[in-house]
């Protein structure tokens, strides 16, 4: 059986800049009614027509009134108001607010004119039209002033920003129906291996069941991209590149597990050259070192071990960054946190990074690596770390850096 050994190993970071310098962010935009944009890359920033509220309202159940009419209010000498009307979200008071008058108001009724603050409920006692204020109101106590929520003209999004549901909430507040989003990122999933066999598929001798494409699309999906899972190509360097041409019409990158190491039949380090321009082969990483890339006619291909560890612990590190660029997203998808390991690890090898995949509890890091070879190992982990290559044992309680995967991939 004949091997080519690797060459020089990229450092992880330095592969991950050439292929965030060479990804082409999505451009293509679509329209979507507002209840359909959860989740979704803003793709025009949005100005607010209008003030929220468009008038002062109370905040607060109670009743409205001129402010300075309860200065010196006490406890044995409680300012007094003739109570003239109520009024509740939907109505108006139709005069100004008259010296000595006050009306109750549930919270969200606009304040009759002349009033400039509401006495809560809670501090006050009212009986036979008479209201009793026990405490000074200062103005402006419990009262929501003009486009004090949203000021016309403010922006409600920007490009690149996720559509949460607050930012969903604060387009409908100022009568927004639809907004443009870019298109979802489309990534095609390419397996290649004479060993492998559907899921649904019960394995013969020597033969394995083929989910890198449900673990992979499975990520895509919960990071708001499309994933086309492809058959199985066969171990023959002519198909696998016919299909790698095929699978990048239509779709934004293609990425292709397996035969991407050194072996006999790891065909894609000499298929890859001739699909595009390459951008590197063998990251000094562990697990995936036998990770590779090209560009082709401004496309990414990755090709990523078939080891299932090493294919998913790439795309915490490597492929998160890359569709956040590809996906055009202002906010990071990864969250950069400090937890303390909760039991000791290693030591690292010497001129390797060691993604360390870890299920956090109570900040505190446990990990869970049993092998590149186990989808086991990544069971539970909700984060991971780069640790440095060549670092002795570090103890249990030692504090690292890591970075927490989002759910749903995490």
């Amino acid at each position: 059986m004949r091997m080519t050994p690797f060459g020089k190993l990229l450092d992880p970071m330095e592969a991950r800049r050439r292929l965030l310098s060479v990804a082409r962010p999505v451009s293509r935009k679509e329209e979507l009614p507002l209840p359909e944009g959860l989740g979704r890359v803003v793709a025009v920033t949005v100005r607010s027509p209008e003030a929220i509220p468009a008038f002062r309202r109370a905040s607060w159940d109670g009743y409205a009134l001129r402010s300075r009419e309860t200065k010196g209010a006490a406890d044995l000498a409680p300012a007094r108001f003739r109570l003239v009307g109520e009024l509740h979200a939907e109505e108006g008071f139709p005069r100004p607010l008259r010296p000595g008058e006050a009306v109750a108001v549930a919270t969200g009724a606009p304040l009759p004119r002349g009033a400039d603050a509401v006495a809560i409920f809670e501090d006050t006692r009212s009986e036979d039209g008479v209201l009793e204020v026990f405490h000074p109101v200062e103005p402006g106590r419990a009262v929501a002033e003009r486009g004090e929520d949203i000021r016309r003209g403010e922006v409600l999004v920007r490009t690149g920003e996720l559509l949460t549901p607050a930012r969903i909430g604060s387009l409908g507040a100022v009568g927004e129906r639809t907004v443009e989003v870019f298109g979802r990122v489309r990534v095609a999933l390419l397996p290649n291996g004479n060993e492998l066999v559907p899921p649904d598929r019960t394995p013969g001798p020597g033969q394995i069941r083929e989910f890198n494409n449900l673990t992979l699309g499975s990520f895509i999906r919960g990071l708001g991209g499309e994933a086309t899972a492809l058959p199985p190509a066969p171990d023959d360097p002519r198909e696998i590149e016919r299909r790698i041409r095929d699978a990048l019409e239509g779709h934004d990158m293609v990425w292709v597990t397996g035969g991407s190491s050194v072996g006999e039949r790891d065909f894609l380090p000499r298929v890859l050259p001739r699909v595009g321009r390459m951008l590197f082969h063998g990251l000094s990483i562990r697990p995936g070192k036998p990770t590779l890339a090209a560009v082709a006619g401004g496309k990414i291909v990755l090709g990523l071990p078939g080891h299932p560890t090493s294919c998913l612990s790439n795309a915490f590190w490597l492929l998160v960054p890359l569709l956040e660029r590809v996906e055009r997203r202002r906010e990071p998808i990864l969250r950069e946190r400090t937890v303390r390991l909760a039991s000791p690890y290693g030591p690292t090898a010497p001129g390797f990074t060691s993604v360390l995949p870890l299920r956090l509890e109570n900040g505190w890091g446990h990990p869970t690596y049993r092998g590149s070879a186990a989808i086991t190992s990544l069971v539970g982990a909700g984060a991971f770390a780069l640790l440095p290559g060549g670092k002795p044992r570090l103890a249990r309680g030692r504090p690292i850096k890591v970075w927490e995967l989002p759910p749903p991939v995490g």
